[in-house]
C-alpha cells in the first residue's frame, strides 16, 4: 500500500509542476490592458480557467497523498529519538597483553647531502 501511494504521489507532483508551468502569470494581461484590451487591470478575473481548476484539484491530491504518507510512515518505523533517554551500553575494555611487545630501536636521522654554497 505504501508503494502505491508513493507512486501516486510522484505522478501527482509531476502533474502539478507541469500544470503550473503551463499557466500564464498574473501579470501577463497587464500589457494587453494598456493596448486597448477589454481586460481590466485590477478588476475581477472572471471565471477561473480550466487550468486553474485543475491546479486546485491536483494540489488537493498532492496534500492528501502527503498526509497519507506521513501517517503511514509514523506507523511503520519508530522514531530515531525513541531511545535517547537510555544510557549507551558500556562495553568492557579490551584485554591488555601481559608482556609488552619490544619497541623497535630508533635510528637517528642521517644528515642529507650538504647544500652547495650560494653565490
Amino acid at each position: 500500500m505504501h508503494t502505491i501511494v508513493v507512486i501516486i504521489h510522484v505522478i501527482v507532483s509531476l502533474a502539478l509542476v507541469s500544470i503550473v508551468l503551463l499557466q500564464h502569470g498574473k501579470g501577463a494581461g497587464i500589457g494587453a490592458a494598456f493596448g486597448g484590451s477589454s481586460q481590466t487591470v485590477f478588476g475581477s478575473t472572471g471565471a477561473a480557467p480550466f487550468l486553474a481548476k485543475l491546479t486546485a484539484i491536483v494540489a488537493i491530491l498532492f496534500m492528501c497523498t502527503s498526509l497519507g504518507l506521513t501517517f503511514m510512515g509514523r506507523q511503520q518505523a519508530p522514531s530515531v529519538m525513541e531511545g535517547a533517554g537510555k544510557p549507551a551500553a558500556t562495553q568492557p575494555a579490551p584485554a591488555t597483553p601481559a608482556t609488552p611487545a619490544p619497541a623497535a630501536p630508533v635510528q637517528p636521522a642521517s644528515p642529507g647531502p650538504a647544500a652547495p654554497p650560494s653565490k
